[in-house]
């Protein structure tokens, strides 16, 4: 077994019994998304809600809902895991500062933006911690496709 690290912007995806784990989710998503029967699983660590807002191509499509989690799915797929087995599990999105503006709302707009990609996609939710004010860490288990969201506020929870 391995822990796996998933960094800002960026996916991966392993069997049981590797871990996934992605640190400091402030208004950053972290979705993780299972195939139980073959236990193949994913994590992405999605910053921004739309890659329309790339300028010049400058950024990974990693790092946005609408072409990450596609793109994760696709790969799940392509080592054996079936779309209509997959369900999934969310956490992030907080507001990290007082603003004023609903525009601004980074967090709001991220965990908007994976519901829609999900729902595109066809993988229910199943579980979810986001909003709110503070960070998260998450770890996802494909041994038992458990979410456990750490927060120094918070405390640990497990989903």
């Amino acid at each position: 077994m391995a822990n796996l690290t998933i960094g800002i912007g960026d996916f991966k995806i392993c069997k049981k019994p590797d871990v996934l784990v992605t640190y400091a989710l402030g208004s950053c998503v972290g979705i993780c998304v299972i195939d139980d029967q073959t236990g193949i699983a994913g994590l992405s660590h999605i910053m921004l809600p739309d890659s329309s807002t790339a300028v010049n191509g400058s950024s990974t499509p990693m790092r946005f809902a609408d072409t990450a989690l596609p793109m994760m799915i696709k790969q799940m797929e392509s080592m054996g895991a079936s779309r209509m087995r997959m369900r999934s599990k969310i956490a992030g999105g907080a507001t990290m500062f007082a603003i004023s503006n609903d525009k601004f709302n980074i967090g709001e707009r991220n965990v908007i933006a994976v519901k829609k990609a999900l729902s595109e996609l066809r993988i229910p939710i199943i579980a979810e911690d986001t909003g709110a004010n503070y960070g998260r860490t998450v770890f996802f288990y494909p041994e038992t496709g458990k979410m456990e969201v750490r927060s120094t506020i918070k405390g640990n929870m497990t989903l």
